[in-house]
Parts: structure tokens; sequence; C-alpha cells
């Protein structure tokens, strides 16, 4: 009762409230970061919360541990099947596929290039001797295998040069040869072997005409390439005449527009670059009679009003002066229409115009746009290819190969083919130089045919070019009736006596021909790569899947990623603090094991009891103990 009522400092004291803490009253409080106080807390919450379909499943029906793991395993399994897809999509979209889209256009196009060469090849004045010796060796042998004798009446005696000629001579072991084979079947061909003599192969063909050509050009290259690299062009001796008449769109025609080369088995070759664009299509039919011609046929009637034609008209000169019969069997003109400021591959791409007609050809063209790596394997220019463009023009595929082929013959035979540019410090091949270049050419020839060469790896497809679709139509010109006053203009007269036909001389006409070209229409067709995935489709495409498989949007996402997180945090927090508890007791176990006899003397007696009887470890203290002395520890 003293106590209760005395006021003993003690029991005031223990009456006092515990002074405040601030720290635990904050941590009371809604703190900037909450997270979950276990994973099962944080799984519920998210079951319950999220928007994916099914899993609102998995928290109300904890009561039935059936349909939980029904709805657990169909959970799982439409997220496998998902992601099964996922991979799929992403496989193809790694594939990079492309779909062609055609579309069409209507806009003035510039007139592409066209190149025509009169088929005539010439013999330079340095080498003629040696090319006269080449045909008096093809007579021979085609006189050996054929028993034909060829007619001197069409030969034109030709002044022969008397400036130095290049050493040469002309290798007789290589002959025309028929082989039999044991089918019975007869082939014509010519044995090629390497310097040593030690490895021989036939270059055999079962045309006897293919075999003679091929036998000829083979000769015929040898003694071309003794020729300096600067020696006279065709063109300046008989080809000059070549073009009687040129028009585009009404207008004459200047130099300026043609550009002249010559080409070994095609002889003297123009190229009209003109820099019109084509006004409208089509082509007009009809052609302009003089005035007095016309007044003389039709008297009183005033003349034709010459209509202007929309595209290039050519009168062109087609005779077949100076002619190697074996190296060219064609008399016309080789016409290919191509890109501007591109190499023309004749005996790849071009056509023939018969003489004595008139080819009207319609123009159509259909443009590529290719989208490049990682799409498809296209060029630019001459980046990505492997290895220098030889041709001082635009990069294109055949130019490519080309170069490859002529770099890897160089590289292989020590010399260069006459047919394509050389690289520079290389040689072209002649067997006076290089006796065995025949075998090595057309073995590395025969491996360029069978891909086993890697001219194809290294020349990519242009990533946009254009190609021309072609209709023609021919008829035979002059007529009959005009013939005498077009041959007479062209500076060409008939000379026909009254015995003779009406009909022009068949020479006359053989030696002509007319060409029209022209665009078909303006319209052209784009053919143009699109990929089948972008971005934007790619993951409309994701979407699809996901609202299949859970029906849910891209928050839903967000929502798993969400808990992606707040589990990466749960975990780490949840380690540290086992961490700091871990660290905390080996760190209160050796405090207490240091002080414990030197305290035990100093507790009362009650305390003392109870440290003796748990031995003193720290944290082993039990609840039961006394709250003074338990409070005196802490």
């Amino acid at each position: 009762m003293a106590q209760a009522s005395g006021g003993s400092p003690e029991s005031h004291d223990a009456q006092l409230p515990p002074p405040p803490q601030p720290e635990d009253q904050e941590g009371q409080g809604e703190g900037l970061v909450e997270l979950h106080a276990s994973f099962r807390e944080l799984f519920t919450f998210f079951c319950t919360n999220a928007t994916i379909h099914g899993a609102t499943r998995l928290v109300c029906s904890s009561q039935n541990r059936l349909k939980t793991a029904s709805w657990g395993l169909l959970f799982l399994g439409a997220l496998g099947a998902l992601y099964w897809q996922f991979g799929l999509l992403f496989e193809q979209y790694w594939s990079y596929p492309v779909i062609m889209t055609v579309s069409v256009h209507s806009e003035r196009k510039l007139f592409p290039s066209v190149t025509l060469c009169d088929m005539n090849p010439h013999r330079p004045s340095s080498v003629r001797h040696h090319l006269q010796a080449l045909d008096r060796f093809a007579r021979e042998n085609i006189r050996s295998l054929y028993k034909f004798n060829f007619s001197e009446d069409g030969d034109v005696p030709l002044a022969d040069d008397q400036g130095p000629r290049p050493a040469f001579y002309l290798d007789r072991s290589v002959r025309l040869q028929r082989l039999s084979h044991p089918g019975g079947q007869s082939r014509v061909g010519f044995r090629l072997c390497n310097s040593t003599g030690g490895d021989c192969f036939y270059r055999a063909f079962s045309s006897g005409v293919t075999a003679a050509r091929e036998w000829y050009r083979f000769h015929y290259v040898s003694i071309l390439a003794l020729l300096p690299a600067a020696h006279e062009d065709s063109h300046q001796s008989h080809g000059g005449h070549f073009v009687f008449s040129c028009q585009f769109d009404g207008r004459d025609c200047q130099a300026r527009h043609f550009q002249t080369f010559h080409h070994p088995t095609y002889g003297s070759c123009y190229t009209f670059n003109g820099v019109w664009a084509a006004q409208r299509p089509g082509i007009t039919h009809g052609e302009c009679q003089p005035q007095a011609e016309w007044g003389r046929r039709h008297p009183g009637q005033p003349g034709l009003t010459p209509l202007l034609p929309p595209g290039i008209s050519l009168v062109l000169r087609t005779e077949q002066q100076d002619h190697l019969p074996l190296l060219s069997t064609e008399a016309g003109i080789k016409v290919m229409i191509h890109e501007r400021d591109h190499t023309p591959f004749l005996e790849h791409q071009g056509f023939s115009i018969r003489p004595g007609t008139e080819t009207t050809i319609g123009i159509r063209e259909d443009e590529v746009r290719r989208l490049g790596s990682p799409y498809s394997h296209c060029t630019d220019g001459v980046e990505g290819v492997g290895g220098q463009l030889l041709y001082n023009a635009s990069y294109t595929l055949q130019a490519c190969l080309v170069s490859c082929f002529q770099q890897l013959m160089v590289e292989t035979c020590s010399c260069g083919y006459y047919f394509y540019p050389l690289p520079a410090g290389a040689q072209y091949c002649s067997y006076s130089r290089h006796p065995a270049w025949g075998h090595c050419f057309y073995r590395l020839y025969r491996d360029l045919g069978t891909h086993r060469l890697p001219c194809a790896s290294r020349c990519p497809r242009s990533c946009r070019e254009s190609s021309y679709k072609l209709s023609a139509g021919t008829s035979r010109w002059p007529s009959s009736k005009s013939a005498d006053w077009i041959l007479a203009a062209l500076g060409k007269p008939g000379r026909r006596s009254s015995s003779q036909s009406k009909s022009p001389s068949p020479s006359l006409r053989s030696n002509m021909a007319k060409v029209n070209i022209f665009y078909q229409e303006l319209n052209y067709r784009t053919v143009e790569e699109t990929p089948v995935y972008s971005v934007p489709e790619l993951l409309s495409a994701m979407g699809s899947l996901w609202s299949l498989w859970f029906g849910s949007s891209v928050l839903s996402v967000l929502e798993l990623l969400e808990l992606l997180l707040d589990a990466v945090a749960l975990t780490l927090l949840l380690g540290c603090r086992r961490l700091r508890r871990t660290q905390g007791s080996q760190t209160g176990a050796a405090t207490v094991a240091s002080h414990a006899k030197p305290e035990a003397s100093q507790l009362p007696t009650d305390c003392r009891n109870d440290v003796n009887h748990l031995g003193g470890p720290a944290g082993l203290f039990s609840h039961a103990a006394s709250g003074s002395c338990g409070r005196n520890l802490c």
C-alpha cells in the first residue's frame, strides 16, 4: 500500500508512456514502393487483378484443388502454345521473305539506248595478210571435210597494208576433224592440248557449221590479239555509210547522239543515246512522197503533209563488204535495246533484222526494284561486288560476270580473252605468245557454264533495273512501186532496163533495211519487292496471337512484366534479409560468448542461474525468463 500510494519513483516511471519512436511511426506510413510479404501473396494479387483471361480462375477455385490444377495446366499450355507460335513467327521474320508488288505508272520516260551493228566484221589492215592466210587454211579444212570448194568470184581484192606486220605463225596443228562415236553419230571438232601436251581434249560439236565457226573464231582471236591497243575502227573506213538517215520524233539525229565502236564479230556498231523524252506512244504509219512524184501520179491534188513518228526511225545499209564468211554466217543488222549508260552485250540479248524489210518494234518497259540486304542480295553500284568492273559504264550483272571471268582468265591462263576488256598490265591471248591458251580458256569457260567458278557469288543483281518487252512486225521494203525514187533518194539508183521486171533488183533491196522503234505505251509497270513482315506487321501478328490465346492487350503484357519485376525485387529483398539475419546471429553469438562469464558475477541471482542454465549463447534465451533480466540483456 505504501508503494502504491506513496508514489515510488520506480512505480511512477513504470506508468509513463514509452518514448516516441519516430522510425516506427514513419515505417507505419505509406511508402514510395511497397512489396508483398511473400510470393503467395504476390501471385494471389496478380491472379485476382490481372486482365489476362484464366488467371482469376487460379485464385477463385482455390478451394477446389482439381479445378485449380486444371486451370493451371490450361494456363501453362496456352502460354507454351503462344511462345511456340512466337518462335515460328520470328523464324519466318528472320528469313526476310518478300512478295512482289506490281504497280502501273504513267509518266514521260527518256528513250532507251539503241545499239545497231552492221554484222560486217572488217579486216584490220595491219593483220590483213594473216587473215587471208587463215581464210586459205579454212578452205583447206572445209574441202577435206565436205569436198566443197569456195568460189573466188565474190572475193574483192584488198590493198595490202605496207606498214609493219606483227609477227605471227598460223598453228596448223589445230585442224577441223571428224570424230566418230560408238553410237554412230559423227561430230566435228578440233583438238586442244596444254603446254606439255599431256592433257588434251576435243572441242566437238554435232553441227559442222557451229564447229567451223568456233574453230575459225579460235584462230581469228589469236590474230586480232596481236593488234595494238588503239587500232583503227571499221566505221572509219567503210562503216561511215551504215546509217543513211535517222530521225527521232520528227527531228534529225545529230552526230553527238551516237557513240561508235567496233565489235569483233558484229562489225561497226552505233549506239543511239539521245536525251529526248518520249512525247506520246505509238507510231505514225505513212511517209511523205516528194511533191513532184505526188503531182505526177495525182495531178491536181495537194501533196501529203509528213506525219512525224514519235519514236526513232532509221534507214540502214546492210552491205556485206569485206565479209568473213566463216566468222559471221548472218546478213542483216544486229539490234539491242538497253538502258542508258549500260554496256550492250549483243551476243546475249541482241536480235537480228532482215535486209530488204521495214521492221517496226514496240517497246514496253518493266522496272524492277529490289530491297537489298537483308532481304535480297543486290547492289546499287559497285558496292558489295567481289572484283573490279572492267567496263567504263554502269553496273550490270552481265558486265560483272564478264569482268570476273576475264580476271580469272588472266590469273589462270596469264592472258585475257580478246572479246573482253583487259585488267591493267595484262595482254590478250594469242598462241604466238601463249601456245596453250585455248586449252586453258575452254576449260575455264566450261567451269563457268557449270557454275564451278565463284563469279555467280561475286556478282549480285542490280537493286534497280529496267527490262524491255519488245513486239515486232516486218514488211517488205521498199515496195515495187516506190523502190525507184527511194533508191534514187538514198543514192542507190536501180538502173532497170525495159526488159527487166518491174520489181527492183534483189541485190539493191538486200543492201538496205528500215527500222522504226517506239514506245508502245507510256505506261510502265513496276515490280517491287515488299517485305512480308515489316516491324508494324510483326507486332500486329504477335498481338493477334496474344489475343487468340489470352484475350488481352499490350497492357496485359505490361502486367506480366510488372509481376516479373516484383518477383525479382521480392527475391532480392528476402535474400538480403536472410543474409543480414545470418550475419547478425553470428555476430551476436560471438559477443555473448566473449562476455558471458565476466558479466555473470554482476547479474542477480535469478539471472545468473538462467545464464548458467542456458549456457550463455546469444539468441537462445527463453521467452519465459524474467522481464527485468531480459530488458537488461537487450
